[in-house]
């Protein structure tokens, strides 16, 4: 009798147990189109028919969901803040920015101060004086710069800095002859006159072509963002070497203002660029000089003043160059603000409300999971030679994962803010941030501290630190769901996390080992069986078509396409390890490894204007989402079978053609 009632109570509860959901949006399928042929339509048909870019944005789909969910979570905890300390902070700073009446009032008052420095050069000395001047303050300096610990001497300090100096998206805005570009290097010299009316600065054709010429000649010794991201290593000097191999510009004079001058090492990523950049200091006449430092100036800070100059930025980089629409509204140029210069404190209030242990427990043990399915995928790779298996396996072993948020939060004690002074606000935060830099540079201090706060949509792997970081506001449905079934948790975050992980082998990972010290541990053969597999790859990418006439670009999107493909591929392995060896269950009428990749394609829906299209196929190191869908999945054996492709079927390949590297 006893085993009886236990039987039924055991059935009386199982059935009272909600069904697990699978987790997948169905209503955005379109069944009339068969996922062997196109998996991202079946999956996304309906969506891409009803989705509508917001006018504010140049693209939409799921990742910018999600920043805009966080983005919105993030103003309802500033709206309702108390007043005090760091809380007083965020109010006060998002205050500022809303502050529509006190920044027209001001009008270009506040960007005054700068140009009248700027105005005052009068050596190359003190162009360069500047130029790191405005560098500090993130206001309009021309390179990239940054600054850590050598990861091979950790007394010593390492600077790397990357080639810039043009406003225009890409190097091929200044020399392409069609007339599409042409028509927008005229607006863009159409732009420089008025913001050069704005603000006061001499405004004459000849003073405004003179700017578009010197920003030509430093086109034209930039390197090509593909090349560039396939360098090999740069020789490390300092800036006494600088000054001597990279003569015209004053180097030391540069660094100061940055606390750059402290470096033990710097690296120039692309030193044939800067050698031609301090050549052309001494040719060209330091009034076009002025007057290009003062362009920058004025867009970097176009935004912190009064409409008239926010709306000139707008209408170029924004509606001409990327088919935007509308700008930001205030309220979020707000909250990105406070995300910039006051993440950690944001970052703790966001994560108490909208990030719960229970999360950060269960994507913990998926990353567990996923590294030890990465270690079978090492084990298993028969090009690998036993001592680079070793060392890959020593990666993994030693990989740190951070998830969430940090161990440690940031303190922001001694950051003035004011509700009437924005642009006083930014510089006052740039100079807080630049006075970390110089003392972190100067004491040797690299604190583990995350470059991104919880609230960001994203996710990164430090080589130097052998590091993934997996933000909070990354860890939210659909990319990862906790009420749902794990095939599409690891067919989302999953397959992102083994995206991540894989950039410890990719191009440029794979040149450090597992602590974080450059040291190559392939052998010639290893290198020769990854770069066979990278180079079909590539032409893999190279043959889509996004545009008429206008191609992926293999070699710049190498990197993230490696990452897709390995991540995607140990997503599966891993899902596998998951299940113990117990059947997954069949929802929705799909299997579990079918919904893995539904979720994977689900993923990179996306709806993107063509303007910004087009300059993402010259600059963005990731393929457009269709076929960072489809790329990784036509090599995937699991994809093959879950859905039972044979030939014919348009995503179909040959067992022999499928690109594997993990």
């Amino acid at each position: 009798m006893r085993l009886f009632l236990a039987l039924a109570l055991t059935c009386l509860v199982a059935a009272a147990q909600p069904a697990v959901k699978s987790g997948l949006d169905v209503s955005s399928f379109d069944p009339s189109v068969r996922p062997q042929d196109d998996l991202y339509r079946f999956v996304n048909g309906h969506w891409l028919e009803s989705a509508v870019i917001p006018a504010d944005r140049v693209t939409y789909g799921t990742f910018i969901e999600l920043a805009d969910r966080a983005e919105q979570d993030v103003r309802q905890i500033i709206e309702r803040l108390g007043r005090g300390g760091t809380e007083q902070q965020i109010r006060d700073l998002y205050a500022s920015m809303l502050d529509e009446g006190r920044i027209e009032a001001l009008g270009a008052a506040p960007i005054q101060p700068e140009l009248d420095r700027i105005a005052a050069i009068d050596s190359p000395t003190a162009l360069a004086r500047q130029i790191g001047h405005l560098s500090a303050m993130n206001a309009g300096g021309p390179f990239g710069a940054s600054a850590g610990l050598d990861a091979n001497n950790p007394a010593a300090l390492i600077v790397t800095i990357t080639q810039g100096g043009t406003l225009l998206p890409e190097r091929d805005y200044y020399f392409k002859s069609d007339e599409a570009t042409r028509a927008i290097r005229e607006k863009y010299l159409a732009y420089l006159t008025h913001i050069f009316t704005l603000a006061g600065w001499t405004s004459d054709a000849a003073n405004v072509r003179a700017v578009l010429d010197l920003e030509t000649t430093l086109a034209r010794a930039q390197q090509p963002h593909a090349e560039s991201r396939i360098r090999p290593p740069r020789k490390p000097m300092n800036l006494r070497d600088a000054e001597r191999e990279m003569p015209g510009f004053v180097w030391t004079e540069w660094a100061k203002p940055q606390g750059l001058d402290h470096a033990t090492t710097i690296v120039f990523e692309q030193p044939e660029f800067f050698r031609a950049f301090a050549a052309t200091v001494t040719v060209v006449p330091l009034e076009t000089w002025k007057s290009w430092l003062a362009a920058r100036y004025i867009t970097a800070s176009s935004i912190y003043v009064s409409r008239a100059f926010a709306d000139a930025r707008f209408e170029f980089f924004g509606r001409v160059l990327s088919g935007q629409e509308a700008p930001r509204e205030r309220w979020k140029r707000g909250v990105s603000l406070v995300n910039g210069y006051l993440g950690d404190a944001m970052g703790q209030m966001y994560v108490r409300e909208h990030f719960p242990e229970s999360s950060r427990q269960r994507v913990r043990a998926m990353v567990r999971t996923i590294v030890d399915a990465f270690r079978d995928a090492v084990r298993e790779a028969a090009w690998m030679t036993p001592d680079a298996r070793r060392e890959a396996l020593a990666k993994l072993d030693f990989l740190q994962a951070g998830v969430g948020y940090p161990d440690r939060w940031r303190s922001y004690e001694g950051l003035h803010m004011r509700a009437d002074d924005l642009l006083g606000n930014v510089q006052r935060a740039q100079k807080f941030e630049n006075d970390y830099r110089i003392m972190r540079l100067r004491r040797r201090f690299e604190p583990r501290q995350w470059l991104m706060p919880p609230q960001t949509v994203n996710a990164y792997y430090t080589p130097s630190r052998n590091e993934i970081i997996l933000p909070a506001a990354m860890l939210q449905p659909p990319l990862f769901d906790p009420a749902a079934d794990d095939a599409v948790n690891y067919g989302g975050i999953g397959a992102i996390i083994g995206h991540e992980i894989g950039h410890a082998f990719d191009q440029r990972g794979r040149r450090f080992d597992a602590f974080g010290r450059v040291r190559d541990w392939w052998t010639a053969g290893d290198e020769e069986q990854f770069q066979h597999r990278a180079r079909r790859l590539v032409a893999q990418f190279n043959a889509y078509e996004p545009l008429p006439g206008q191609f992926v670009n293999g070699e710049l999107t190498l990197g993230e396409n490696i990452g897709d493909l390995g991540g995607l591929a140990v997503a599966v392995r891993a899902y596998r390890l998951s299940l113990r060896r117990k059947p997954a269950p069949t929802i929705d009428g799909f299997s579990g490894e079918q919904r893995l990749f539904l979720r994977w394609a689900q993923i990179w829906r996306e709806k993107i204007r063509e303007e910004y299209l087009r300059q993402t196929l010259f600059l963005n190191q990731h393929a457009p989402p269709k076929y960072r869908a489809h790329g990784a999945v036509v090599n995937v054996d699991a994809f093959q079978d879950a859905f039972g492709l044979k030939p014919g079927d348009k995503l179909y390949r040959e067992p022999a053609q499928r690109v594997k590297i993990w």
